[in-house]
């Protein structure tokens, strides 16, 4: 019935009624996004009062761990903040194996610096979030014809190349997205990394994996760069990519 009101509404004030409704009250209005509201919002703010962070974030960054099986969300409420973590998350699941995605089929979870570019209430997996794959990095290097798409971050814990959450879980990072993006995050850092690089035992198997890949070991010395400088300042650095490819900090 309610629904049925705001469709008349829109219709007798010529759709004006759309035109002002904000990002948020737009994706609540999906069933999925309006169920994960109404049974995680309340603890989620029990969450950030208890760790002494402001609810909603303006700003959010995900980190991505491969090897690890670990996502973390970071956040902050005023741009020159310095990130603080809210919370990590377990990775449900790893297609592929250590390394960058390179082209379409080949099951690899991308590796590189990203950005939310889709928010789809509608998903079969449940909620997801896109990542824009391939940046001009994986164009670059990736298959001119086929380097592969639709990169997600969602839910329903089953994977081919994405990152796969809990339904649980994946309800708690899209209303943090969500949030963010309503309060004017238009890109959301997404940085996926194949290894948590102060883990020593996940370095230790980085390691052997790059004495067979000599392509790859060059390209996480890229990454390790960016991961070491967020660690130090908890700001994200500035990645440019050169007319080859390679990032550059």
């Amino acid at each position: 019935m309610k629904r049925l009101v705001l469709v008349l509404m829109m219709i007798l004030t010529g759709g004006s009624l759309f035109a002002q409704q904000s990002f948020l009250d737009n994706q609540k209005m999906f069933p999925k996004v309006g169920e994960a509201y109404r049974e995680k919002e309340e603890l989620l703010k029990k969450e950030f009062e208890k760790k002494g962070l402001t609810y909603p974030a303006k700003y959010i960054f995900i980190r991505s761990f491969k090897l690890d099986s670990e996502m973390e969300i970071w956040v902050k409420n005023n741009a020159t903040d310095t990130f603080r973590l809210f919370k990590s998350y377990r990775v449900c699941t790893l297609s592929g194996r250590m390394g960058p995605k390179r082209k379409e089929g080949d099951r690899q979870v991308p590796e590189g610096f990203y950005y939310i570019n889709d928010f789809n209430p509608n998903s079969n997996y449940h909620l997801s979030l896109g990542i824009n794959y391939p940046n001009f990095s994986d164009r670059i290097l990736s298959d001119p014809k086929k380097p592969g798409s639709e990169i997600y971050i969602h839910g329903n814990c089953i994977t081919v190349g994405c990152i796969p959450l809990t339904d649980e879980f994946i309800d708690e990072v899209y209303i943090l997205a969500v949030n963010a993006k309503n309060a004017g995050q238009d890109f959301i850092p997404v940085h996926v990394f194949p290894v948590k690089f102060g883990n020593v035992r996940s370095m230790d198997y980085l390691g052997t994996v790059s004495l067979n890949d000599n392509s790859s070991q060059q390209f996480w010395v890229e990454l390790k760069t960016a991961y070491d400088y967020f660690e130090k300042h908890h700001r994200l650095p500035v990645v440019l990519i050169d007319d080859k490819g390679k990032y550059i900090m």
